[in-house]
């Protein structure tokens, strides 16, 4: 299925060459939510993604799941329901469902305190 622009001149990689290049997480200033950036290799085949934020005692605070997104280059907020425990640790791990699976990518951060 294509659904890149013929004229892109992109290199689309194979569903063994995919992965993340980029995971970021930046707090919003309310101190309850957080933007999440990822990015990954422009690809062939629409892969799966799993994202997993915990706090500091690594008690899972949000998941999100992404089936087969249209570009390579995602963003998305998550809640933190309350957790407070800083530092943050968000893992996104690329893969597909009767294929390879990518190494997993971890970002950790901090969520000041609302004063």
């Amino acid at each position: 299925m294509t659904f890149f622009f013929p004229e892109d001149n992109l290199q689309r990689m194979t569903p063994e060459e995919t992965h993340i290049t980029s995971l970021t997480a930046e707090p919003y200033p309310d101190g309850e939510r957080v933007r999440v950036d990822i990015e990954i290799t422009p690809f062939q085949t629409r892969p799966y993604i799993e994202v997993l934020l915990t706090d500091a005692e690594g008690e899972e605070v949000a998941t999100a799941s992404i089936v087969e997104p249209m570009g390579w280059k995602l963003e998305f907020t998550m809640h933190l329901r309350g957790a407070k425990a800083s530092p943050f640790k968000i893992e996104a791990k690329l893969f597909y469902p009767e294929g390879p699976q990518a190494a997993p990518v971890l970002y950790t951060f901090n969520v000041p305190s609302a004063n």
